[in-house]
């Protein structure tokens, strides 16, 4: 079979691809080649190697592109955002200067409830456009999938109208947009003196949600003040029952114990870990669930970083996403996560693209298809505009990235949008 692209010609190509590990807390071990070229046929990963490309596979029209010693990695992963909302929540910027907490913010009616009210009241087309952008600025960083939460509807209706727009938005724009029902993201206003009522209606919601087939995973915000590890357990065993994948929103602010029911349920993830205990990391270690780290939300809430060397010794999978959201973490920027994770949690630079590419394909269930660049996988991919891995760390704050393609087609060249 001939190559419909061939990239040659590439300095370091990070494949992700799983090596045996070295020793438990080895999270180095992926493939990386040198002087390498990728070539894709069909939209799909045909050859890799070093060296010379095979005559065998160049056919009269297999286009040729010269990498000039670039770095080449996966498609980024981006594993937990909360993509389709409306509105925005500066107003709270300089109550958190002041240091009112994030749960302070959200018991006097702001925070999530904020973004509640002004979603509820836009139309899906509103909802779409504001999130389609946010999607061409994540492209452009080199993100090729992404996780997409509801949660600002907190009823029926809107909860509806966020996934509808989640399953639109992976119609309409080359990301693939994989779809979480988190229903139980808060309490809402009209259930405020009556929360188990809305234990009740959001457990009502899963059937229906599911028989849409417009979400995949179920997750929860178990932490003080918004829902109990027994309030957690409940909602999440009746997802269980509804063929849900189970993600869970644990120990964020406060030790609850959210990873401990993350692996008493055998969830595909615990995000946030912020507040973990020892207990926790034994039993997501056990019981094999993803540690997905949001380093962009402790650095903006000022807060501590989830203990990811500690996750890591423990042999435990970790991957980092954005967080992106209205509050706690407006940033869609997975190169400045990936740069936090590497200054403030002294992550390596293997480590994070591990985190980021195949360790993020797992957290979203994905990882027989993306997050590694294999024969037979999506060629889904990034060129780096640097001639090594230490270099996206060192000089941070901008973006690297030079080109992307989504499936062996070119989506951004040279930093701008390459579709209509």
């Amino acid at each position: 079979m001939k190559g419909d692209l061939i990239l040659y010609n590439i300095g370091t190509l990070v494949t992700s691809k799983e090596l045996q590990r070295e020793s438990i807390g080895d999270m180095e071990n992926i493939e990386i080649l040198h002087n390498a070229y990728l070539a894709v046929s069909k939209g799909k990963v045909l050859a890799l190697g070093q060296g010379e490309v095979p005559k065998s596979i160049v056919g009269e029209e297999t286009l040729l592109v010269d990498a000039h010693k670039k770095v080449v990695t996966p498609g980024i992963i981006d594993s937990h955002t909360h993509l389709v909302h409306y509105g925005s929540r500066e107003n709270e910027l300089p109550l958190k200067i002041k240091g009112v907490p994030y749960l302070g913010i959200l018991k006097k009616g702001g925070g999530i409830l904020s973004t509640v009210r002004d979603t509820r009241k836009a139309t899906e087309e509103q909802l779409f456009q504001k999130a389609y952008d946010v999607l061409n600025r994540m492209l452009a960083f080199g993100v090729t999938t992404v996780e997409s939460k509801s949660g600002y509807g907190l009823n029926l209706e809107t909860e509806l109208k966020q996934l509808r727009t989640n399953k639109k938005l992976n119609e309409n724009h080359p990301i693939d947009v994989i779809s979480t029902f988190l229903g139980a993201h808060a309490v809402p206003e009209e259930y405020k003196d009556d929360p188990k009522g809305y234990v009740n209606e959001v457990i009502r919601m899963l059937p229906i949600i599911k028989e849409s087939n417009l979400a995949e995973f179920c997750d929860i915000f178990c932490e003080d003040s918004v829902f109990n590890v027994e309030e957690s357990r409940h909602i999440l065993k009746e997802a269980k029952k509804c063929a849900f994948k189970l993600k869970i929103h644990a120990d964020e602010i406060v030790s609850l114990g959210g990873a401990e029911l993350a692996g008493e349920l055998s969830a595909i993830s615990a995000e946030h870990l912020m507040a973990i205990s020892d207990k926790g990391i034994k039993e997501l270690c056990k019981n094999n669930v993803i540690a997905n780290i949001l380093p962009g939300t402790s650095f903006n809430l000022g807060k501590d970083y989830a203990p990811v060397r500690k996750m890591i010794d423990k042999g435990i999978t970790v991957a980092i996403s954005t967080d992106y959201n209205p509050g706690s973490c407006p940033c869609e920027n997975i190169q400045l996560a990936m740069n936090i994770a590497s200054a403030q949690i002294k992550m390596t630079p293997i480590e994070i693209f591990k985190s980021v590419t195949i360790n993020a394909a797992k957290a979203v269930g994905r990882q027989d298809t993306i997050g590694s660049l294999e024969v037979g996988k999506l060629a889904d991919f990034v060129v780096f505009n640097v001639e090594n891995l230490n270099y996206i760390f060192y000089n941070f704050g901008i973006n690297h990235v030079e080109d992307v393609y989504k499936q062996g087609e070119k989506v951004i060249s040279k930093g701008k949008i390459n579709f209509s």
